[in-house]
């Protein structure tokens, strides 16, 4: 369990204040309306192996300072966050003008290096993420399933992207950026597709600046750390502190990303998570274990479905119209969504977009979404989040996780293998395995058997590297048997393998 620090809010009050504001209410005590000046600091969670306290609230990049509709101001969305004492800031080279927005705010504030005035201690009291799509860092070749997405930008690779970011933050907006400027992590956007992971992946072991083609990562490594091992560097600047990744699409890909990082390079997951995410390929039992296990920062999206739950068709945002503007409905509680992503095992923090800020309390989203995120990562029961999830349903019928792979049932363990060899005259079958996969309920235990009988159980644990399990078998005798592995979760479900044979051992 992450520590945080505490605004002195006992479980009894979160209770009583979510009822409130399922009504539409402003209970947060520290938080008046959108232009009041904050009376004490929001809670904060321990940004897993990151080094940072971060808000339990983070204001996501999209929404109205992406997609802006006409009488809004998303300048002032920032302000106001920053007001209230969020510290967590998103955005992407896929959002249009929003980090452009982002660059007039921190003027306002007073973040961007070599202007007169700026503050290095409140610049280091937020955290800055931007994302690239942008798989090859050099050369790169047609892959089915890789897509580069440029926003417009042709012939752009991974370096490119993260020096536009610095430009449009923090610099010109014209390719120049000032010395000290630097985001606190970029993020390979959106991972979905198999073949992406041997692009990002390459070059990383061995970097070579005469590679003809290097992945994205080997390159924000050179500028994380201020090296030039992929001669993309020749400066050797220091640009990110942090690579991570974000995914909306499939567990068992996002899962794979992790396992194969042997260096503990990436440090954080952007996940979606939301209160249908079990009737989907659900995130919540599957990757988060993982990255949790590795101690990585996770922050959830898509708190809201990106709309769906609401207003919004089931489908990307692609103009100002998508823009939710209102807060929850009288059928589905914004509060309890929030809720439930905050108290996802494994979660720090939630990005969540801003369409409408206000000074009546009960219409302001910032303010509404502030109050909700004031909630201890155990402040639910299993039964709080069961009655979220049957709530979430009355939204598209359950049907508002359009950019989540479809549902999977529980699998048995993944790629069984099974030897046998003699030690001294002892004979030892050695049965090894990779994770199985979770459906609506969290794996509880494997099971192995033997020819019909329960030779041990092994109680689950998330699978954080591609080294597989394994577990050996002490035999007193040489003849035939069949084994099969079961994975059982906590609900009951068994699903089994096939069976396996062990040969006669001559």
């Amino acid at each position: 369990m992450a520590k945080q620090k505490n605004i002195n809010v006992t479980r009894r009050d979160f209770i009583k204040t979510s009822s409130s504001a399922a009504i539409g209410l402003s209970v947060a005590p520290y938080i008046i309306g959108c232009n009041s000046v904050r009376a004490e600091k929001p809670l904060m969670r321990t940004f897993g192996r990151l080094g940072f306290e971060v808000t339990t609230l983070g204001l996501g990049g999209q929404a109205s300072i992406q997609w802006t509709p006409e009488d809004v101001d998303p300048v002032k969305i920032i302000l106001k966050a920053f007001d209230k004492g969020i510290n967590y800031y998103d955005t992407s080279n896929l959002y249009g003008p929003s980090q452009m927005n982002y660059g007039m705010a921190f003027k306002t504030l007073n973040l961007i290096p070599g202007i007169s005035g700026y503050d290095e201690t409140k610049r280091r009291s937020i955290f800055l993420t931007s994302k690239t799509h942008l798989r090859w860092a050099k050369g790169g070749y047609e892959i089915d399933g890789v897509n580069n997405w440029t926003n417009g930008m042709q012939g752009t690779k991974t370096v490119d992207d993260l020096k536009r970011s610095l430009s449009q933050v923090f610099g010109d907006g014209k390719g120049n950026y000032p010395q000290g400027a630097y985001l606190d992590m970029v993020l390979i956007h959106s991972l979905s597709a198999w073949p992406e992971l041997e692009v990002l992946y390459d070059g990383l072991d061995n970097p070579d600046p005469k590679a003809e083609n290097i992945g994205a990562l080997a390159a924000l490594r050179d500028y994380r750390d201020g090296t030039n091992l992929t001669g993309l560097n020749p400066k050797e600047e220091k640009l990110v502190r942090h690579i991570g990744f974000s995914g909306h699409y499939n567990p068992a890909l996002m899962m794979d990303m992790i396992q194969r990082d042997k260096d503990n390079l990436i440090d954080a997951m952007l996940v979606a998570i939301n209160a249908n995410d079990k009737r989907k390929f659900n995130m919540q039992h599957n990757v988060i274990p993982v990255a949790a296990e590795k101690n990585m920062g996770i922050i959830a999206m898509k708190v809201f479905a990106d709309g769906a739950m609401y207003t919004k068709p089931a489908e990307w945002s692609n103009r100002p119209d998508h823009v939710v503007r209102t807060v929850g409905s009288s059928e589905l509680s914004s509060r309890r969504l929030v809720e439930y992503s905050l108290t996802t095992p494994g979660i720090h923090t939630a990005i969540i977009g801003i369409g409408q800020i206000s000074n009546d309390p009960a219409a302001c989203q910032l303010t509404q979404n502030m109050a909700a995120a004031q909630i201890m990562p155990d402040a639910l029961t299993q039964t709080d989040r069961e009655e979220i999830e049957n709530m979430a349903k009355i939204a598209k019928e359950g049907n508002t996780n359009y950019f989540q792979k479809d549902t999977e049932p529980l699998t048995a363990p993944q790629n069984i293998l099974i030897s046998q060899q003699l030690e001294g005259d002892k004979r030892k079958a050695s049965i090894s395995w990779h994770t199985a996969y979770a459906g609506d309920a969290p794996i509880d235990r494997y099971e192995i058997w033997r020819d019909g009988q329960k030779v041990t159980d092994i109680p689950f644990k998330p699978q954080t590297t591609k080294v597989p399990f394994s577990y050996s078998d002490a035999l007193n005798d040489r003849k035939f048997y069949e084994y099969t592995m079961k994975t059982v979760d906590k609900s009951g479900r068994v699903a089994s393998s096939e069976k396996i044979p062990l040969e006669i051992m001559a």
